[in-house]
């Protein structure tokens, strides 16, 4: 089995050499680029299993590598940055990132992030709710999700979900009607909470809205006030 291939993007050397070792050490195959132009004709030439992306750069910046990349690409995106407020992790999140690892940080917990963030899109999806086969498809009118396939579509439009997206559309589609919390929705989306709080889950919320009305599905999720959200019926 070939190596998963990781795009490390830092405009700091020295961070790029640390991690890249500690990267390369888990077997890893690493690319390495200074700036976020570097990273998107990098990408083009050889897309990757994962982006490890920092914000905070010169000229074009992280936020702006991230918006072009999930214009044709789901790979999964590991944000870094020096910025620790909730809002700028709500913001990243928005734009389609996995994680978000807040500096100074450890390679040892980059490491830990990237681990569990490939997992997530190299394995099957997990059941959300109640067992369900991997190769079963949930639709609700003109909403189908392939769970398989990890494919989604509205009215036979394809939606460019995320894998946070996707597994908490999933988690609601699979019973309509069930209001979830916020917790329960962050257990079914993510493989640990890391820094997720309700305020993140209520921005997934927010991004997946967005993509069902691109779609021509409008208000088919609800907010369950003092709780969280469920999947309008019909």
């Amino acid at each position: 089995m070939n190596p998963s291939r990781i795009l490390l993007v830092d405009d700091d050397p020295h961070l790029r050499e640390m991690l890249g070792y500690a990267l390369r050490r888990e077997g890893y195959e690493v690319h390495e680029a200074g700036d976020g132009a570097e990273a998107l004709r990098s990408f083009a030439k050889q897309p990757v299993d994962l982006v490890v992306l920092d914000i905070m750069m010169p000229e074009l910046d992280g936020l702006q590598v991230c918006r072009e990349l999930r214009r044709s690409s789901r790979v999964p995106i590991v944000f870094l940055s020096s910025k620790a407020d909730e809002l700028d992790r709500v913001l990243g999140l928005e734009l389609g990132a996995d994680d978000y690892v807040t500096k100074p940080f450890s390679p040892r917990e980059l490491v830990s992030r990237v681990k569990a963030v490939l997992r997530r899109s190299q394995a099957p999806p997990l059941a959300p709710a109640e067992t369900q086969a991997q190769g079963e498809v949930l639709t609700l009118g003109p909403l189908e999700l392939d769970v398989g396939a990890h494919r989604c579509t509205a009215h036979g439009i394809e939606l460019a979900l995320t894998l946070t997206e996707f597994r908490m559309l999933q988690t609601l589609l699979a019973a309509p009607g069930r209001a979830y919390s916020r917790d329960e929705l962050v257990e079914r989306s993510y493989d640990g909470r890391h820094f997720v709080s309700g305020r993140t889950v209520d921005s997934h919320v927010r991004r997946i809205r967005a993509k069902l009305r691109d779609a021509g599905i409008d208000d088919i999720i609800e907010t369950v006030h003092g709780l969280g959200f469920r999947l309008r019926k019909g």
